[in-house]
């Protein structure tokens, strides 16, 4: 069809190429242009950073999922921080005592022991050598001893040891109590006697 036919008849002029009406194809209108986008009013450095945050987390999941052993490494122990704000718990054990030690102490001297002198007093039969044996001085005795079959007491002064009659220098026999006085260097003998002891 001419523009001119199809300016009488009032249809549209079918563009060069395009099948005739009722070939089983209808004509399409042409698809009018699509508008312009509008730039975005994000601002860059947003968009960005979003974009960054989610790329981290995506980062960390994979990490936490196996990431890990599949490489063969394992995964960074996590150091935590102590709690310092906490007041420490008392003590429930005693605390034990200051152990003191004693003092060395130094033993005291030993104290000389007198050398026992002679004897005061004396009892039984015997020669008694005055001066080591018994002290010099004077004697007390009670008598003769109960017990005896003949009750007598025999004294003797000498002058040795010898025991013969010409060394006696005083002697005596007593039924009941006497005293006796003796030198030193002398000897006393007494037989029969109770004990001596020493008066003067």
């Amino acid at each position: 069809m001419s523009s001119r036919e199809s300016a009488m008849t009032g249809t549209p002029p079918i563009p060069p190429g395009t099948p005739p009406p009722g070939a089983g194809w209808d004509p399409v209108p042409p698809t009018p242009p699509a508008p312009a986008r509008k730039p975005s009013r994000v601002k860059p450095w947003l968009t960005h950073g979003a974009t960054a945050v989610v790329a981290l987390i995506i980062g960390i999941a994979i990490g936490g999922s196996g990431g890990g052993e599949a490489g063969g490494e394992r995964p960074t122990p996590t150091l935590t921080t102590p709690d310092t704000t906490r007041e420490p718990e008392p003590s429930t054990t005693a605390p034990e005592p200051p152990r003191t030690t004693a003092p060395e102490t130094t033993p005291p001297p030993p104290t000389p022991t007198a050398k026992p002198g002679p004897a005061t007093s004396f009892e039984g039969d015997g020669m008694y050598l005055v001066g080591e044996d018994i002290a010099a001085g004077t004697y007390k005795t009670a008598g003769p001893v109960e017990d005896d079959l003949i009750p007598n007491c025999y004294w003797a002064r000498h002058k040795d040891a010898s025991g013969e009659f010409s060394s006696i220098t005083a002697n005596d026999n007593v039924k009941g109590q006497t005293r006796v006085t003796v030198n030193k260097g002398e000897y006393l003998e007494v037989k029969g006697c109770q004990p001596w002891k020493k008066v003067g």
